[in-house]
């Protein structure tokens, strides 16, 4: 633990961020060390006068959890006083507004100076679960928190001491102040010249790269400099675009700066820097252009997705055969079993199979470039979703604010954008749609959904499935009805809606849980569990508890056919390399019916609703992303704003060869071979008997990797083909070499010659 500062030793922490070729520099007090901390809840904590002599030390770059206050869930305060000097508004250009920039903190936060609320991150109430259920549905425990006051607020006490008082609140997981570079300084030109890399999306025209950005002047004077925009390779350093203006801004005025230039298959950055011609402060962004590896679909007509289905005998079944190809195409499912149908037109088979067994299909699709073949199996059986499940859900976009209208929007670009074509077939509505029950104890949608069975009706009219959220719980974790105690009567209103999926959130049955023994964890899914096996039709159980118990364990046990194992992931390489590489200890359970389930895509336009970003995952990091959870044979569950859905990310989802290894009949989960300082390896083995191998960089530059085939547990002669290129490579005896980017990803195939 470090020691603790007194203020004045704080105010000598004071450093200098120093701009090239800057007469002035930006004065920035360092808040990362001298902190007290108290667990509990008092109001009075915030005022200056409170004593916290005795208040232990404590880091703001770690979780409380990880400096001895072990699981500890609920309020607690952190306090630190600070000499803020009147020197920082000399070292200002602009002289207006303080911001106190406090790093991101898991869950909820109030922010005192000097026992006056400057902000919050939302409005704590007397509820620490609920503070930090409100939290996690937005995001907020992955954001900075920036406060932000005039110069002349009387809240400041120029050259004397200040107290700073944050007030946090969290239930469940991590807790705290967690993240380090915390610090009190001037806003300035940096924070005025906004550069608006959000509101269009990258487009690629033939054999170029096109955005469009906005530039604008958020200060109350007129910017006057030299802008410089230019895009690079980041590995090769080649110029790809160049462009420079003298840039002259009104207050307020924004001017738009079209960007082209010639599509590569490499990490690429568009670099801005404008130097303000007075000051000579150099303003500095970046945005990372997006590259495409997959090549287009062609027009033959090529059949993708699942080899292998299964359906329990008298349940209602329906799939889509997926099909890339130009369109009008004609399909066939040659020795159906009785029971069943395929429309000739749109490729969609229906009907009931009474009669257990393995029916081999051949499926034939048809058009005027030509016609394909494939086999699919049918399992009509004891066990469903024999691979991953692959869609969409609402949560990761529209948090609570997803309506009838939206689910409805997402099922339409599923066809039109031909998600379908690849495969993706579930549209699942997550928390928000819920009401309450009627007379008779029957769970009834809200006014976003005014009717459930004709949005179901039309989902599977158009080849989807349709799928829900509850909690065994009186409430969900948004607050609206649940299913404690009308189990068997939610289960079968769902069926009656035509309900294919149900996400079952544990969220308040801690509250009716008598402790957290294994009988306790299980027992509210053995409730539901039972419930939907006496329904007539196949819905697909996702156990959503968060790993508790090693869910994994006995997740089958219920007839889950899949199950969370870990916390919600939020769209931060943090999160999503903590998450997915530490998904190991799990691989023996996953397999046919039953999948370990890392949670949901952060990809495209995210935001946990209603305001939405672009993921702040970097291109690398997005194909990182994909390829890990394929290899993992994760449920692939698309979380963004379909309508926002730009040609990357599309082309992103939609690579055959890649959800090939997701859905590989064997249902195999990867599991790491080598771990070599940043570099990881996975290895899964598939049914055709080659493996898919995931070369992984962990680390913040480009590597060389070397890969020995013996190390990875192979002996014979490979053929290696590059899956997101669908490219070969060659033919290797022992050994080869290729090279990583950054948090990036080789993901290959790996087959006897």
């Amino acid at each position: 633990m470090k020691k603790n500062l007194n203020f004045f030793t704080l105010a000598a922490i004071i450093f200098l961020i120093s701009c090239a070729g800057n007469k002035k520099n930006i004065i920035s007090i360092d808040l990362d060390h001298g902190w007290k901390f108290k667990t509990g809840d008092d109001l009075s904590w915030a005022k200056p006068e409170a004593d916290d002599s005795k208040w232990d030390s404590i880091s703001t770059g770690k979780l409380w959890e990880e400096q001895g206050h072990d699981n500890y869930d609920g309020y607690a305060w952190y306090r630190i006083k600070v000499l803020i000097p009147s020197s920082l508004k000399e070292s200002s250009y602009l002289k207006d507004s303080l911001q106190f920039i406090l790093g991101k903190i898991d869950d909820c936060d109030q922010f005192f100076l000097n026992g006056t609320l400057i902000g919050e991150n939302n409005t704590l109430t007397s509820n620490p679960i609920a503070d930090s259920i409100f939290s996690k549905l937005s995001g907020f425990y992955a954001t900075d928190r920036n406060y932000i006051l005039a110069v002349n607020s009387p809240k400041i006490l120029w050259d004397k001491e200040n107290v700073l008082a944050v007030r946090v609140s969290d239930h469940g997981g991590g807790g705290g102040m967690y993240s380090s570079h915390l610090r009190i300084q001037m806003m300035d030109i940096r924070d005025k010249i906004l550069i608006d890399k959000s509101s269009s999306s990258f487009k690629f025209e033939g054999d170029k790269t096109n955005k469009t950005y906005v530039i604008k002047n958020g200060s109350g004077i007129g910017l006057k400099g030299k802008l410089t925009i230019t895009a690079n390779i980041d590995e090769t350093k080649e110029v790809l675009y160049t462009f420079e203006e003298n840039l002259d801004l009104k207050p307020g005025e924004s001017k738009e700066y079209p960007v082209s230039f010639k599509a590569v298959t490499n990490a690429t950055s568009v670099n801005f820097v404008f130097k303000h011609s007075d000051s000579k402060i150099v303003v500095e962004s970046t945005d990372q252009a997006p590259y495409i590896l997959t090549p287009k679909s062609g027009d033959e007509p090529k059949i993708n997705g699942a080899r292998v289905v299964g359906v329990r005998p008298g349940k209602p079944f329906l799939f889509n055969i997926p099909a890339t190809g130009l369109r009008p195409m004609t399909f066939e499912a040659k020795n159906l079993p009785q029971g069943l149908v395929v429309d000739a037109n749109t490729g969609i088979i229906t009907g009931k199979v009474s009669q257990k067994g393995d029916y081999k299909i051949a499926l034939t699709a048809k058009n005027s470039k030509g016609e394909v073949t494939r086999e699919l199996i049918i399992k009509v059986g004891d066990q469903i979703m024999l691979t991953p499940p692959m869609g969409w859900n609402s949560w990761n976009c529209w948090g609570l604010s997803v309506d009838q209208k939206k689910v409805i929007q997402s099922a339409h670009v599923f066809k039109e954008k031909g998600l379908m074509e690849h495969g993706w077939a579930f549209i699942n509505i997550d928390d928000g749609w819920e009401a309450k029950r009627d007379a008779k104890g029957e769970i009834l949608a809200n006014e976003k959904f005014p009717n459930m069975k004709a949005l179901g009706d039309s989902l599977h009219k158009l080849g989807l499935k349709f799928g829900i959220y509850s909690s065994p719980g009186p409430l969900t974790c948004g607050g609206y009805t649940a299913s404690y105690q009308h189990e068997a009567q939610d289960a079968k209103t769902y069926a009656k809606w035509g309900i294919d999926y149900l996400k079952y959130d544990w969220c308040s049955y801690g509250q009716i849980a008598k402790d957290n023994s294994l009988a306790e964890l299980k027992k509210p899914y053995v409730v539901m569990q039972k419930a939907l096996s006496e329904v007539d039709r196949d819905i697909v159980y996702s156990l959503c508890q968060y790993g508790m118990g090693n869910v994994w364990e006995w997740g089958s046990e219920v007839n889950g056919n899949l199950w969370r194992t870990t916390g919600d992931i939020v769209d931060t390489w943090e999160s999503l390399s903590q998450i997915g590489f530490n998904q190991v200890k799990n691989a023996p359970n996953a397999g046919p019916g039953h999948w370990n389930d890392p949670d949901m895509l952060i990809v495209g336009w995210v935001g946990w609703g209603p305001s939405l970003h672009p993921t702040r995952l970097t291109i690398n990091e997005q194909y990182t992303h994909i390829s890990l959870w394929s290899l993992l044979s994760a449920p692939l569950l698309i979380g963004c704003d379909l309508n926002r859905l730009d040609d990357f990310t599309l082309n992103l989802l939609t690579n055959d060869e890649v959800i090939d290894i997701n859905q590989d009949p064997l249902g195999k989960q990867a599991t790491p071979k080598i771990t070599k300082g940043n570099t990881q390896i996975w290895v899964k083995e598939l049914e055709d008997g080659g493996k898919a191998v995931g070369i992984f960089n962990l680390g913040d530059k480009s590597e060389k990797v070397t890969v020995t085939l013996s190390e990875i547990g192979i002996t014979e002669k490979q053929n290696v083909r590059d899956v997101w290129r669908q490219k070969d490579m060659g033919t290797f005896d022992t050994s080869f070499e290729t090279s990583v980017g950054s948090h990036g990803v080789m993901l290959l195939k790996l087959s006897a010659k």
